[in-house]
């Protein structure tokens, strides 16, 4: 009975860190971040803003290709 209930704790224990370290990986942070802690509106804007760029940017280098190819 006492290695069933070691067995068990340590399942139980092994689950919550996979799901912590989980949550911080689906979200794109370092692994031991507080996966509970909100991300504030200026930060998600900024963000988003640096990810238009990049998009921007390399759709204006493909077109630049495009243009130099003909």
């Amino acid at each position: 009975m006492k290695q069933f209930s070691i067995i068990l704790i340590s399942l139980v224990t092994g689950i919550f860190i996979g799901m912590v370290l989980g949550v911080n990986i689906g979200r794109e942070r370092p692994l031991f971040s507080n996966p509970f802690a909100e991300e504030s509106l200026a930060d998600r804007v900024k963000d988003l803003g640096n990810e238009t760029l990049e998009q921007s940017g390399k759709a204006l280098e493909k077109t630049g290709r495009a243009l130099q190819g003909k």
